[in-house]
Protein backbone atom coordinates (compact mmCIF):
# COMPACT_ATOMS: atom_id res chain seq x y z
CA UNK A 1 0.00 0.00 0.00
CA UNK A 2 1.13 3.32 -1.03
CA UNK A 3 1.72 5.47 1.89
CA UNK A 4 -0.11 9.18 2.29
CA UNK A 5 2.12 10.69 3.77
CA UNK A 6 5.62 11.10 2.32
CA UNK A 7 8.83 10.15 4.78
CA UNK A 8 10.30 13.05 6.27
CA UNK A 9 13.47 12.75 5.99
CA UNK A 10 13.26 11.34 2.28
CA UNK A 11 10.77 14.44 1.34
CA UNK A 12 13.61 16.60 2.97
CA UNK A 13 16.54 15.23 0.49
CA UNK A 14 15.51 17.60 -2.43
CA UNK A 15 19.31 18.76 -2.46
CA UNK A 16 20.85 14.76 -3.25
CA UNK A 17 17.64 14.57 -5.83
CA UNK A 18 18.81 17.67 -7.44
CA UNK A 19 22.07 16.11 -7.89
CA UNK A 20 21.33 12.72 -8.73
CA UNK A 21 19.19 14.72 -11.88
CA UNK A 22 21.59 16.87 -12.68
CA UNK A 23 23.84 14.02 -12.99
CA UNK A 24 21.45 12.18 -15.67
CA UNK A 25 20.67 15.20 -17.33
CA UNK A 26 23.17 17.64 -19.63
CA UNK A 27 24.38 20.76 -17.40
CA UNK A 28 21.50 23.35 -16.28
CA UNK A 29 18.65 20.93 -17.81
CA UNK A 30 17.28 20.77 -14.84
CA UNK A 31 14.27 23.38 -14.12
CA UNK A 32 12.54 24.32 -11.07
CA UNK A 33 11.18 21.66 -7.93
CA UNK A 34 7.64 20.44 -8.20
CA UNK A 35 7.20 18.39 -5.65
CA UNK A 36 7.27 14.86 -3.79
CA UNK A 37 5.08 12.18 -4.38
CA UNK A 38 5.17 9.23 -1.59
CA UNK A 39 4.94 5.94 -3.73
CA UNK A 40 5.34 4.04 -0.24
CA UNK A 41 6.67 3.23 2.70
CA UNK A 42 9.95 5.53 3.35
CA UNK A 43 10.20 6.20 -0.29
CA UNK A 44 9.42 9.51 -2.06
CA UNK A 45 9.56 10.66 -5.60
CA UNK A 46 10.67 14.07 -6.47
CA UNK A 47 9.98 15.92 -9.47
CA UNK A 48 11.58 18.80 -11.32
CA UNK A 49 10.54 20.13 -14.28
CA UNK A 50 12.28 19.85 -17.73
CA UNK A 51 13.39 23.03 -19.92
CA UNK A 52 14.25 21.08 -22.83
CA UNK A 53 11.76 22.12 -25.83
CA UNK A 54 11.58 18.48 -27.44
CA UNK A 55 10.19 17.26 -23.96
CA UNK A 56 7.16 19.76 -23.23
CA UNK A 57 5.43 18.75 -19.95
CA UNK A 58 8.36 15.95 -19.38
CA UNK A 59 9.44 16.07 -15.83
CA UNK A 60 12.62 14.38 -13.80
CA UNK A 61 11.53 11.85 -11.76
CA UNK A 62 13.98 11.32 -8.87
CA UNK A 63 13.32 7.85 -6.64
CA UNK A 64 14.71 8.47 -2.64
CA UNK A 65 14.37 5.72 0.35
CA UNK A 66 15.97 4.75 3.43
CA UNK A 67 15.85 1.17 4.77
CA UNK A 68 14.30 0.64 8.30
CA UNK A 69 15.38 2.80 11.41
CA UNK A 70 18.05 4.30 9.54
CA UNK A 71 18.40 8.34 8.76
CA UNK A 72 20.49 7.85 5.40
CA UNK A 73 18.73 8.26 2.43
CA UNK A 74 20.03 6.77 -0.35
CA UNK A 75 19.03 7.04 -4.27
CA UNK A 76 16.81 4.35 -5.73
CA UNK A 77 16.66 5.73 -9.01
CA UNK A 78 16.41 8.70 -11.73
CA UNK A 79 14.04 8.74 -15.15
CA UNK A 80 12.22 11.21 -17.20
CA UNK A 81 8.58 10.65 -17.34
CA UNK A 82 5.73 12.25 -18.90
CA UNK A 83 3.67 14.97 -17.08
CA UNK A 84 -0.30 15.10 -17.17
CA UNK A 85 0.24 18.08 -20.51
CA UNK A 86 3.49 16.43 -21.83
CA UNK A 87 4.05 16.16 -25.23
CA UNK A 88 3.66 12.33 -26.55
CA UNK A 89 4.19 10.59 -29.64
CA UNK A 90 1.08 8.67 -31.37
CA UNK A 91 0.06 4.91 -29.84
CA UNK A 92 1.95 2.89 -31.87
CA UNK A 93 0.22 0.62 -34.19
CA UNK A 94 1.29 -2.57 -35.93
CA UNK A 95 2.65 -1.66 -40.12
CA UNK A 96 -0.13 -3.49 -41.64
CA UNK A 97 -2.97 -1.26 -39.73
CA UNK A 98 -0.90 1.65 -40.32
CA UNK A 99 -0.81 0.89 -44.49
CA UNK A 100 -3.48 1.98 -46.60
CA UNK A 101 -4.12 1.96 -50.03
CA UNK A 102 -2.11 4.37 -51.89
CA UNK A 103 1.60 3.75 -50.06
CA UNK A 104 2.81 1.05 -51.64
CA UNK A 105 6.20 2.00 -53.81
CA UNK A 106 8.66 1.08 -56.25
CA UNK A 107 10.60 -2.16 -54.83
CA UNK A 108 8.47 -2.43 -51.64
CA UNK A 109 6.96 -5.73 -50.81
CA UNK A 110 4.57 -6.28 -48.80
CA UNK A 111 3.83 -9.49 -47.20
CA UNK A 112 0.52 -11.74 -46.70
CA UNK A 113 -0.13 -13.56 -43.63
CA UNK A 114 -0.27 -17.37 -44.23
CA UNK A 115 -3.68 -17.49 -42.94
CA UNK A 116 -5.17 -14.41 -44.97
CA UNK A 117 -8.66 -14.52 -44.71
CA UNK A 118 -9.09 -13.07 -48.29
CA UNK A 119 -7.24 -15.98 -49.95
CA UNK A 120 -7.77 -19.54 -50.02
CA UNK A 121 -5.48 -22.69 -51.68
CA UNK A 122 -5.63 -22.98 -55.39
CA UNK A 123 -3.88 -25.46 -56.91
CA UNK A 124 -1.38 -26.43 -54.70
CA UNK A 125 1.48 -28.47 -57.46
CA UNK A 126 0.53 -31.77 -56.23
CA UNK A 127 -0.62 -34.72 -59.07
CA UNK A 128 -2.65 -36.83 -56.46
CA UNK A 129 -6.31 -35.38 -56.35
CA UNK A 130 -7.52 -33.95 -53.06
CA UNK A 131 -9.44 -37.02 -51.11
CA UNK A 132 -12.99 -35.35 -51.93
CA UNK A 133 -12.36 -35.38 -55.70
CA UNK A 134 -15.08 -37.02 -57.98
CA UNK A 135 -12.51 -38.60 -60.10
CA UNK A 136 -11.93 -42.70 -59.34
CA UNK A 137 -9.00 -45.12 -59.75
CA UNK A 138 -10.77 -46.34 -63.00
CA UNK A 139 -11.22 -42.56 -63.75
CA UNK A 140 -7.65 -42.04 -62.99
CA UNK A 141 -6.09 -45.04 -64.99
CA UNK A 142 -8.15 -43.59 -67.81
CA UNK A 143 -7.57 -39.93 -67.99
CA UNK A 144 -3.54 -41.46 -67.77
CA UNK A 145 -4.27 -43.32 -70.87
CA UNK A 146 -5.94 -40.21 -72.52
CA UNK A 147 -3.63 -37.96 -71.50
CA UNK A 148 -0.22 -39.38 -73.14
CA UNK A 149 1.47 -37.76 -75.55
CA UNK A 150 0.92 -38.67 -79.25
CA UNK A 151 4.14 -38.58 -81.24
CA UNK A 152 4.33 -39.98 -84.35
CA UNK A 153 6.05 -43.91 -84.81
CA UNK A 154 5.90 -47.08 -82.72
CA UNK A 155 6.82 -46.73 -79.50
CA UNK A 156 9.86 -49.40 -80.19
CA UNK A 157 11.09 -47.06 -82.67
CA UNK A 158 11.05 -43.82 -80.20
CA UNK A 159 14.13 -42.76 -78.35
CA UNK A 160 12.17 -42.15 -75.11
CA UNK A 161 8.67 -43.86 -74.16
CA UNK A 162 6.31 -41.50 -73.96
CA UNK A 163 5.37 -39.48 -71.14
CA UNK A 164 1.92 -38.86 -69.42
CA UNK A 165 0.03 -35.67 -68.99
CA UNK A 166 0.05 -34.39 -65.41
CA UNK A 167 -2.02 -31.76 -63.28
CA UNK A 168 0.75 -29.60 -63.16
CA UNK A 169 0.90 -29.41 -66.89
CA UNK A 170 -2.72 -28.85 -67.30
CA UNK A 171 -2.87 -26.20 -64.60
CA UNK A 172 -0.14 -24.62 -66.28
CA UNK A 173 -1.92 -24.63 -69.60
CA UNK A 174 -5.27 -23.33 -68.37
CA UNK A 175 -3.54 -20.72 -66.20
CA UNK A 176 -4.74 -21.82 -62.78
CA UNK A 177 -1.43 -22.68 -60.96
CA UNK A 178 -2.18 -20.18 -58.27
CA UNK A 179 -0.66 -21.45 -54.80
CA UNK A 180 -3.74 -18.97 -53.42
CA UNK A 181 -6.47 -17.72 -55.12
CA UNK A 182 -8.91 -15.11 -54.19
CA UNK A 183 -11.43 -16.48 -51.37
CA UNK A 184 -15.50 -15.46 -51.00
CA UNK A 185 -14.84 -13.35 -48.14
CA UNK A 186 -12.16 -11.53 -50.07
CA UNK A 187 -14.15 -11.02 -53.17
CA UNK A 188 -16.82 -9.61 -50.52
CA UNK A 189 -14.51 -7.52 -49.28
CA UNK A 190 -13.28 -6.13 -52.67
CA UNK A 191 -16.98 -5.56 -53.53
CA UNK A 192 -17.79 -3.16 -50.55
CA UNK A 193 -14.30 -1.04 -51.36
CA UNK A 194 -15.33 -0.53 -54.23
CA UNK A 195 -18.99 0.08 -54.31
CA UNK A 196 -17.89 2.83 -51.12
CA UNK A 197 -15.66 4.09 -53.43
CA UNK A 198 -17.59 4.07 -57.17
CA UNK A 199 -21.45 3.25 -56.09
CA UNK A 200 -24.53 4.28 -56.29
CA UNK A 201 -24.34 6.40 -52.98
CA UNK A 202 -21.36 8.43 -53.92
CA UNK A 203 -22.35 12.29 -54.42
CA UNK A 204 -21.02 12.18 -58.35
CA UNK A 205 -23.68 8.96 -59.08
CA UNK A 206 -26.67 10.97 -57.47
CA UNK A 207 -26.48 14.16 -59.37
CA UNK A 208 -25.44 11.57 -62.82
CA UNK A 209 -27.69 12.00 -65.61
CA UNK A 210 -27.85 7.99 -66.20
CA UNK A 211 -25.57 4.65 -64.34
CA UNK A 212 -23.15 2.66 -65.84
CA UNK A 213 -25.28 -0.05 -66.89
CA UNK A 214 -26.69 2.59 -69.72
CA UNK A 215 -22.59 3.72 -70.58
CA UNK A 216 -20.99 2.82 -74.26
CA UNK A 217 -18.12 3.46 -72.09
CA UNK A 218 -18.73 0.80 -69.75
CA UNK A 219 -15.78 -2.73 -69.93
CA UNK A 220 -17.91 -5.43 -68.40
CA UNK A 221 -15.89 -7.93 -66.01
CA UNK A 222 -15.95 -11.77 -66.11
CA UNK A 223 -17.18 -13.97 -63.60
CA UNK A 224 -19.54 -13.23 -61.07
CA UNK A 225 -17.97 -9.57 -60.60
CA UNK A 226 -19.72 -8.92 -63.68
CA UNK A 227 -23.37 -9.09 -62.56
CA UNK A 228 -22.46 -5.78 -60.53
CA UNK A 229 -19.39 -4.61 -62.06
CA UNK A 230 -17.34 -2.62 -64.60
CA UNK A 231 -14.07 -1.07 -65.74
CA UNK A 232 -14.74 2.82 -66.93
CA UNK A 233 -12.97 3.53 -70.09
CA UNK A 234 -13.16 7.15 -70.28
CA UNK A 235 -10.78 9.44 -70.22
CA UNK A 236 -12.70 12.22 -69.21
CA UNK A 237 -14.09 10.64 -66.11
CA UNK A 238 -13.60 10.46 -62.56
CA UNK A 239 -13.34 6.68 -62.64
CA UNK A 240 -11.25 6.08 -65.54
CA UNK A 241 -9.48 2.88 -65.20
CA UNK A 242 -11.01 2.15 -62.08
CA UNK A 243 -13.59 -0.18 -61.22
CA UNK A 244 -17.33 0.67 -60.89
CA UNK A 245 -21.00 -0.03 -60.05
CA UNK A 246 -22.91 -0.68 -62.67
CA UNK A 247 -25.18 1.77 -60.45
CA UNK A 248 -22.79 4.66 -60.56
CA UNK A 249 -22.86 7.35 -62.65
CA UNK A 250 -20.75 10.74 -63.63
CA UNK A 251 -21.46 13.66 -65.78
CA UNK A 252 -19.52 11.90 -68.74
CA UNK A 253 -22.34 9.58 -69.40
CA UNK A 254 -21.86 8.23 -73.34
CA UNK A 255 -25.47 9.50 -73.61
CA UNK A 256 -25.77 12.29 -71.34
CA UNK A 257 -25.63 14.90 -73.85
CA UNK A 258 -25.34 13.90 -77.53
CA UNK A 259 -24.14 16.46 -79.65
CA UNK A 260 -26.08 16.67 -82.72
CA UNK A 261 -23.86 16.51 -85.98
CA UNK A 262 -23.01 19.35 -88.43
CA UNK A 263 -25.50 20.23 -90.73
CA UNK A 264 -23.84 19.63 -94.15
CA UNK A 265 -24.16 22.86 -97.26
CA UNK A 266 -26.82 21.58 -99.93
CA UNK A 267 -24.74 20.57 -103.37
CA UNK A 268 -24.00 23.56 -105.72
CA UNK A 269 -27.47 23.44 -108.83
CA UNK A 270 -26.11 24.45 -112.28
CA UNK A 271 -28.73 25.15 -114.83
CA UNK A 272 -28.39 24.14 -117.90
CA UNK A 273 -31.21 24.81 -119.46
CA UNK A 274 -31.09 27.80 -120.42
CA UNK A 275 -28.43 29.72 -122.47
CA UNK A 276 -27.52 33.27 -122.25
CA UNK A 277 -25.39 34.50 -125.27
CA UNK A 278 -21.94 36.96 -123.94
CA UNK A 279 -21.23 39.05 -126.88
CA UNK A 280 -17.22 39.21 -127.75
CA UNK A 281 -17.28 42.77 -128.99
CA UNK A 282 -18.93 45.95 -128.04
CA UNK A 283 -21.96 46.82 -130.14
CA UNK A 284 -21.12 50.13 -132.24
CA UNK A 285 -24.66 51.32 -132.01
CA UNK A 286 -24.54 51.30 -128.62
CA UNK A 287 -23.07 54.77 -128.41
CA UNK A 288 -20.33 53.45 -125.73
CA UNK A 289 -17.74 53.59 -128.57
CA UNK A 290 -17.13 56.26 -131.29
CA UNK A 291 -17.61 55.22 -134.73
CA UNK A 292 -14.13 56.17 -136.38
CA UNK A 293 -11.86 54.34 -133.80
CA UNK A 294 -11.03 51.23 -134.90
CA UNK A 295 -12.77 48.01 -132.96
CA UNK A 296 -9.75 46.92 -130.28
CA UNK A 297 -8.83 43.27 -131.14
CA UNK A 298 -8.90 40.37 -127.96
CA UNK A 299 -6.49 40.64 -125.52
CA UNK A 300 -3.69 42.98 -123.74
CA UNK A 301 -4.30 46.81 -124.80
Amino acid sequence: MRSRTPDRLCAEAVELAREAAMEAAFPGKVGEYMGAVAEGDRVVTHLFENPEPGYRGWRWAVTVTRASRAKAVTLDETVLLPGPDALLAPEWVPWSERLRPGDMGPGDLLPTEAEDLRLEPGYTGEDIPPPNSVVSEEMQQLAAVEEADVTAGAPVTQAAAPKTGSIAAIAEELGMRRARVLSRYGLHVAADRWDDAYGAQTPMAQAAPGTCATCGFLMPLGGSLGQAFGVCANEFSPADGRVVSLSYGCGAHSEAAVMPKPPRPSAPVVDETVVEPLPLHPDRASGSVEADTPPEELGHS
